[in-house]
């Protein structure tokens, strides 16, 4: 009896280990943009303008994307990219990644942003924004995990959200501003396509370590500034016939 009571206790220490180890970790996503996509819903390019960069960057859009990370647990969690310095598959070129990290913190409902947009760095910091999701009844895998389908708009932007989200790993985070689903997003699709952010791979471990957050400097701004600022970007750019997203992110 004893001897059963051991292994019971043994199991059930061991179940939960791994049910604690699945709100935590790092997940290696690739970041791609479809410019194709995104030019062809400019209004001020005329078909054969539209054509002829169908023809010139056809083939680029079939490349590899940016790779982006989240470190998460199911209190706080941070995004940004794979490495500080982009480099193209055959190492023969390489730059500075522009200033970029997303945290969450899920347990004081607090955000922090730090990025380079319109030719300056800012550093947002305000509360958690929410979203209104759409779950529906679309099932797929993702980097080996069954993902929920949910959907949302971006009013700012105008643009179509597409989220794929894991259940097997309930916290709420995600990549780039989105959040607030049952499960981590391990998929985000903007626009039908224009940009799709997919998981590569998903580590399960410990993240104290790399949860803390760099020294950052910017001007500090809130939401309201945040969207105020593209929203005036946006719609200077429509009007002078330049595509607005060459200067922020999609």
């Amino acid at each position: 009896m004893k001897k059963t009571l051991f292994s019971l206790t043994i199991l059930c220490c061991v179940a939960l280990g791994a049910l604690a180890q699945q709100t935590e970790g790092i997940i290696t996503y690739d970041h791609k943009y479809n410019w194709i996509k995104v030019n062809s819903r400019l209004t001020y390019l005329s078909k054969e303008e539209k054509d002829r960069m169908q023809l010139t960057w056809g083939n680029e859009d079939n490349g590899p994307g940016t790779k982006m990370k989240l470190i998460f647990n199911d209190k706080q969690s941070i995004y940004t990219y794979g490495n500080e310095q982009g480099q193209t598959e055959d190492g023969r070129y390489s730059w500075r990644q522009e200033d970029y990290l997303v945290y969450r913190n899920f347990e004081k409902e607090k955000i922090i942003e730090h990025y380079e947009m319109l030719g300056k760095t800012f550093l947002l910091e305000d509360s958690l924004m929410s979203y209104n999701w759409r779950i529906q009844n679309q099932i797929k895998d993702v980097a080996g995990y069954v993902c929920m389908k949910a959907e949302t708009f971006d009013p700012i932007k105008n643009h179509k959200i597409t989220a794929w989200f894991a259940q097997d790993i309930p916290v709420p985070a995600g990549p780039e501003r989105y959040l607030g689903l049952p499960g981590v997003i391990l998929e985000l699709d903007i626009n039908d396509g224009d940009v799709v952010v997919s998981a590569q791979k998903v580590e399960l471990k410990n993240v104290d370590k790399d949860l803390t957050l760099p020294k950052m400097k910017g001007k500090k701004i809130k939401n309201s500034d945040y969207d105020q600022l593209l929203k005036k970007h946006i719609a200077d750019s429509i009007k002078a016939q330049r595509n607005p997203y060459w200067s922020i992110r999609y």
